[in-house]
């Protein structure tokens, strides 16, 4: 019962996201093909005209970004609506009332519109001043932002969404601050991440670099789970560290942006024409970028997804080899697949293309493997 309530659970999320993906993507597309964009980008020029002249180009840009993002936003809310909301009600997850899910989406929203408009401006800038070079200009500055963005998140970001404060159980602390010792990674402390407003999934993080970096512990792991169990969780996120995932995990995000940039720069030159652009660096280019972008990113998923696995895959066996406690492993994964109501058995295609993580009942086999001294397990 288990099982099946699970497989269609998480078969309804991934068509509600898939969905609005595509009715977005359509968005986007009609707006190329019809010329919305055109119309879009004169009304934001003429509106840009009311500041200073040195100022129209660029507040030109800004606002047709928020206008386009705003319309996919807009576009896409019902599907994240059933998805975020009212699918996680239905299956006994979510603890948010509509009021707060609609308040954390403003505030998502508000944040992506942040990050569009300097990532739009980045990318505008770049086309008027090196029109050749801009695509590899481009990525390089977004790759920058990915650092600062991974340093910042456990202290800029996170706490925009979740209540965080420092763990008041000193013998737990103390275990995992000596995990993190062995793990040679420092942390600034160990935090309860409040996540029970929100859902009643269980969750921990190895969040930030340097001196952000910190241990998050949900309080509903804590709540749920044997303090061996939660030293398993967290062995496995340290490992994420040792392997130096983070960095590997940029190193493939940088080229993935190189890679896109290149493409979007290539389809640009071909489609400038054909689209009524003023040049490569018209604007109204934004909805023919954007296409690309989400294009790129869906085409690349499930390379990013198998190295992610493979990354989790160790994670785990580190954990293993680390604690050397198979039960509390088998017994966490156990716990967190009933609690986040993890699908055990998805197909092979689901597999391949959208999962992050090896399937739940796999990581307990390969533990139970590990225990009896299998040498193969990864």
């Amino acid at each position: 019962m288990n099982e099946d309530k699970s497989t269609r659970y998480h078969r309804l999320r991934r068509r509600a996201d898939l969905l609005g993906t595509v009715a977005a993507g359509g968005v986007l597309l009609g707006l190329v093909v019809s010329g919305g964009s055109h119309r879009l980008r004169e009304l934001a020029a003429a509106v840009s005209q009311l500041t200073p002249e040195r100022l129209n180009e660029a507040l030109m840009v800004i606002m047709l970004t928020v206008i386009v993002t705003m319309i996919v936003q807009l576009v896409e809310l019902p599907f994240d609506f059933y998805q975020g909301h009212l699918l996680e009600h239905h299956y006994g997850l979510s603890t948010q009332s509509t009021g707060h899910w609609l308040a954390d989406q403003a505030k998502g929203v508000l944040l992506g519109l942040a990050l569009a408009v300097v990532g739009a401006s980045v990318v505008f800038v770049t086309l008027r001043s090196w029109p050749e070079q801009w695509w590899w200009i481009s990525a390089g500055i977004f790759t920058a932002g990915t650092v600062v963005m991974a340093r910042l998140a456990p202290v800029v970001l996170l706490p925009l969404f979740y209540k965080f404060k420092p763990l008041e159980r000193p013998a737990l602390v103390a275990r995992l601050l000596a995990l993190a010792d062995q793990a040679s990674t420092d942390v600034v402390g160990v935090f309860e991440w409040v996540l029970s407003g929100h859902t009643k999934k269980a969750n921990a993080a190895l969040a930030g670099l340097g001196q952000t970096r910190r241990i998050l512990v949900s309080d509903t792991l804590l709540a749920d789970f044997s303090e061996d169990e939660i030293e398993v969780v967290l062995a496995h996120e340290l490992a994420h560290h040792v392997h130096r995932d983070l960095w590997r995990g940029i190193a493939i995000q940088t080229v993935l942006l190189f890679g896109g940039f290149f493409v979007a720069d290539l389809i640009l030159r071909q489609v400038a024409d054909v689209a009524g652009l003023r040049g490569v660096s018209d604007p109204a280019a934004l909805p023919i970028l954007m296409l690309v972008a989400g294009a790129w990113s869906f085409l690349m998923l499930p390379m990013v997804n198998a190295l992610s696995r493979a990354q989790e895959r160790a994670a785990d066996r580190y954990a293993l080899d680390t604690t050397r406690n198979v039960d509390a492993f088998v017994t966490a994964m156990k716990r967190l697949s009933q609690q986040n109501l993890a699908e055990e058995y998805p197909s092979a295609v689901v597999r391949w293309f959208f999962y992050s993580h090896p399937p739940i009942r796999e990581r307990i086999e390969a533990a139970r493997a590990f225990a009896r001294g299998d040498q193969n397990v990864t």
